[in-house]
């Protein structure tokens, strides 16, 4: 599976942004997804997970009720809905294939993606 996030940019603090991930091949509905971000200086962390079918998800605790992860496996895409940004949550997201929900939160994937920067200003 491979992998291109997009919908990164500039947006001031409060806005909202969603960001895209395509994948190419036809298993992409057989893997759990995620969302994560690096940004500067810092390691990497989860964001959030959803499940193959879309029926569970997972997110960090410092997105929690501000993003949402869904994914449409018939057009093989993944979302990430962000709200309320913060300049905490600016970072280089991006997303990733694995086996469950819970290797995601660990930060374990099988297949990434290429990142797209998300600046939030204040």
């Amino acid at each position: 599976v491979q992998l291109q996030a997009s919908g990164g940019g500039l947006v001031q603090a409060g806005g909202s942004l969603r960001l895209t991930c395509a994948a190419s091949g036809r298993t992409f509905s057989v893997y759990a997804m995620g969302w994560f971000r690096q940004a500067p200086g810092k390691e990497r962390e989860f964001v959030a997970a959803i499940s193959f079918s879309g029926s569970q998800t997972g997110y960090a605790d410092s997105v929690k009720g501000r993003f949402t992860i869904s994914r449409n496996n018939l057009e093989n895409t993944l979302y990430l809905q962000m709200s309320m940004l913060t300049p905490e949550d600016t970072a280089a997201y991006t997303c990733a294939a694995g086996t469950s929900v819970r290797e995601l939160t660990l930060r374990s994937g099988k297949y990434w993606g290429q990142g797209t920067l998300v600046t939030v200003s204040s």
